[in-house]
């Protein structure tokens, strides 16, 4: 029983005629009497009653066609659902973002992308850099807006910058370095420091230490919370100053005052990470609207 063959009994059925459901299907009669004595045989059943004048449809003909037309239409809501899913239009997209570097465009990137495809089902999970390394591996999560990769791992994955950071440091409002609009990085050779912690953002943590050294100083590091919120509130309560991305700035800073290096110009790429064995077109489809949103992204991280 396969579909050829139930098209041709509903055609039947439908014209109550061997030749009218030859007409319809653009094929011979012989073709559609084949078909039907084919059904009979393998059913073991009567589908019609043929005489010279009608052909009328059996009980069993009758319990067949409403099975046939469900298959029909089953059969062709696949056809349907697999062309969908090869251009992108179902299925599931699964996105880590670090919250302080994405705050500002994430909610506008993923709306456009739910109006383009509704029908995707789209979930968001705020993930540092580990975490997203981690999800990746486990194939949790299909794209992730992060730092760049470790080097043992980049070959794995189509990287692209999806704006440019900067170290900033970060003082409490009573702080005396408040006065100042940017300061040199060996300024804060005796503060006490607070800084992302390493385990969260391996590449970022030793970048920073980095330009400490290269400054001449060796960090004084009193806390490395692993939230950047929490790395806000501790400056803004006074237990010590932060080196970090400026992009932070875009979370609840009151209390906090951002000030430029003037010597320190380590550049802290935010990127967009897919692993190259991606063959999902979901996926591709949200990273063309990411790639072709980058100038919009930039502007409002400026």
């Amino acid at each position: 029983m396969d579909i050829k063959t139930l098209k041709s009994f509903i055609s039947v059925a439908s014209h109550h005629s061997f030749s009218g459901a030859a007409r319809d299907l653009n094929t011979v009669q012989p073709a559609i009497s084949r078909h039907i004595a084919m059904l009979e045989e393998e059913l073991g059943v009567m589908l019609f009653i043929r005489n010279s004048r009608q052909v009328k449809i059996t009980n069993a003909g009758e319990q067949l066609l409403h099975d046939a037309k469900q298959i029909i239409a089953l059969a062709d809501n696949a056809k349907s659902q697999v062309k969908r899913a090869q251009q992108g239009q179902i299925g599931e997209l699964n996105i880590a973002h670090l919250s302080s570097a994405c705050l500002t465009f994430m909610a506008d990137l993923v709306r456009s992308y739910s109006q383009q495809y509704p029908d995707v089902h789209v979930t968001l999970f705020e993930m540092t850099a580990t975490e997203q390394i981690e999800a990746f591996k486990d194939n949790r999560i299909d794209v992730g807006f992060s730092r760049p990769l470790p080097s043992g791992i980049i070959d794995e994955f189509n990287s692209s910058n999806i704006y440019i950071d900067k170290l900033v440091a970060v003082v409490g409002q009573h702080h005396p370095l408040a006065e100042y609009s940017q300061i040199e990085l060996g300024q804060l050779q005796q503060q006490k420091l607070i800084i992302f912690n390493r385990d969260e953002a391996v590449g970022l943590f030793d970048d920073t230490i980095m330009l400490c050294k290269q400054a001449g100083f060796s960090a004084n590091i009193i806390s490395q919370p692993k939230h950047m919120q929490t790395l806000l509130t501790e400056v803004a309560a006074g237990l010590g100053v932060a080196i970090a991305p400026y992009c932070i700035r875009k979370l609840y800073s009151q209390g906090c005052h951002f000030l430029p290096f003037t010597d320190a110009h380590k550049a802290i790429p935010t990127q967009l990470h897919v692993k190259r064995a991606n063959d999902r077109a979901t996926v591709d489809a949200f990273v063309a609207l990411v790639l072709y949103n980058k100038a919009k992204i930039a502007k409002s991280m400026a």
